[in-house]
């Protein structure tokens, strides 16, 4: 066998490479590394392996083969420490934030803090549809209706009380059917009642029903029902009670009444016509609102009333529902 030559160790050259601060500290301690000879086993082709401590993986061989591990310097031990403690408070702050959002996402708008939406006024009615029409007849605006008749019940087609309200029971009638002489008792003055009772009778008015009720804050709604035989007959019915100004009659408590503008347009429906009006100031005990429908052959009549000042919005969700009862 040939004998291999060795490289002795040189004390005095350094070793070139990096290392980290923690395996500096630990082998400024420790005494140089003697060379290592491996020596290939007898009866194999490998020749002798020779590593020593002048190369990188005579190093890396060297540390990781005989060092032993040191212990961690304080400085490590403070940061592993301090690292541990973040460790621990994140996952709680994200536990607690996790938790918050659950619970926010699961409540409801108006149970959230901040967020609750102020109610604007409406009032709740209950679910409202239209009644049943007998077999085989057309509804009010079928092509085929040239009359624009309602054939459907008027009282069915009366707007129900919201909830909470306490339903008046003059305007009940006989059998639901509102005698001409009670409706008329809504205008303000004789004058009006004897022209609107003329007006009426000409034009051969067939039914009237009505329904009223007071809610809790003091607001009174009446809502009256006049059927006539056709479309044609109860426009000029609405034509003689309104006008774009003024109502031509006034009802009772508002002697003095115009045009309101600031009347959304956008619940409007495009087969009744509505022409709504509020109290011109100063207001008397009440201030009174009315609008005027007509839908085929129905004229529709809504005053509403409070004392000191009427809320528009009620106002306003009366006369739209009504119009879609109609319409």
């Amino acid at each position: 066998m040939t004998e291999q030559q060795q490289t002795p160790a040189t004390a005095d050259r350094p070793v070139e490479t990096a290392v980290e601060p923690s395996v500096a500290t630990i082998d400024a301690a420790r005494p140089e590394p003697a060379d290592v000879t491996a020596t290939a086993e007898p009866g194999t082709t490998e020749a002798t392996a020779t590593a020593g401590p002048g190369t990188a993986e005579g190093l890396q061989g060297a540390e990781t083969a005989a060092a032993p591990q040191g212990p961690v310097a304080p400085k490590d031990r403070r940061v592993l420490r301090a690292l541990v403690r973040w460790t621990a408070a994140v996952t709680v702050f994200a536990a607690l934030g996790a938790g918050t959002a659950y619970g926010i996402t699961s409540m409801e708008r108006t149970d959230v803090p901040g967020l609750a939406t102020e109610s604007d006024g409406r009032w709740v009615y209950p679910e409202i549809t239209r009644p049943p029409l007998p077999s085989g007849s057309p509804s009010p605006f079928d092509a085929k209706n040239w009359a624009q008749a309602h054939y459907a019940d008027l009282r069915t087609l009366l707007l129900p009380a919201p909830e909470g309200a306490t339903d008046d029971k003059t305007l009940h009638g006989v059998d639901g059917w509102l005698p001409t002489k009670d409706f008329l008792t809504v205008f303000e003055t004789e004058g009006d009642r004897d022209d609107v009772g003329r007006l009426l009778t000409d034009h051969g008015l067939r039914h009237t029903a009505a329904r009223g009720w007071t809610t809790p804050d003091g607001t009174r709604t009446r809502v009256y029902l006049l059927q006539f035989d056709t479309e044609t007959v109860s426009n000029l019915v609405f034509n003689r009670l309104t006008s774009y100004g003024a109502p031509l009659h006034a009802v009772e408590g508002a002697t003095a009444a115009m045009f309101d503008e600031a009347y959304p347009t956008a619940g409007d429906l495009t087969d009744v016509t509505r022409y709504s009006y509020d109290e011109a100031k100063p207001y008397g005990d009440e201030q009174v609102r009315q609008a005027y429908l007509r839908a085929g052959d129905v004229v529709a009549l809504v005053v509403q009333s409070r004392k000191g000042t009427a809320a528009p919005v009620p106002f306003q969700q009366t006369v739209t529902l009504q119009s879609q009862l109609l319409g």
